[in-house]
């Protein structure tokens, strides 16, 4: 296990000041409370971005496809030092992530669990084979662009919320740059 439900998570205010901690379980209870968290986005040499299933034991979404990976920093860990822990510990894999951008949002999954999160989003390449922690991922795949955009269109409720939004942003205003990783500086 990587993750634990007593495990201080930061509590944030909007401008991602840090106001405290409070355990992961008690911070997605309801309709959630915000604290800070992140988005990695892993695209191979062919512009494929990985996706990952999440697994069925997850509280929130489980089954549901989502980025590369995502989750929170810990307490006294810097974002840097997160990103790099937690692809990592899920899919043992390290690469260079580039930050995109920033943004807050709120999804419910239903009456007692929700995500409030002010969500740091990274993208990086990566031809390294991963190797799955099954407590986090039950399946793995890689989908050019094109082919994810079209997927979301069509069965938009297999993905989780956050992939979504953050997926139309990268789209919009990061497209040209993620297209292709072969000679991208993120590439390590």
């Amino acid at each position: 296990m990587v993750s634990f439900d007593d495990e201080p998570l930061i509590l944030v205010d909007k401008d991602d000041r840090e106001i405290g901690f409070l355990d992961k379980t008690s911070a997605h209870l309801g309709p959630g409370v915000l604290h800070r968290a992140f988005s990695l986005f892993v695209f191979n040499s062919q512009g494929e971005l990985l996706l990952q299933q999440r697994a069925s034991g997850k509280r929130l979404w489980p089954g549901y496809w989502s980025n590369t990976c995502c989750s929170h920093p810990r307490r006294g860990e810097t974002m840097d030092e997160a990103i790099h822990r937690r692809l990592g510990e899920e899919l043992g894999m390290q690469c260079r992530l580039q930050y995109l951008f920033k943004f807050e949002y709120h999804a419910q999954f239903d009456a007692d669990g929700a995500e409030r999160e002010l969500c740091s989003v990274y993208a990086g390449c990566s031809d390294t084979s991963p190797t799955v922690n099954v407590n986090e991922i039950s399946a793995l795949r890689c989908l050019s662009p094109a082919a994810l955009d079209a997927e979301i269109a069509v069965h938009p409720e297999i993905f989780t919320p956050w992939l979504k939004i953050e997926w139309q942003r990268i789209r919009s205003e990061h497209a040209g740059g993620l297209a292709t990783c072969r000679s991208s500086p993120l590439r390590a």
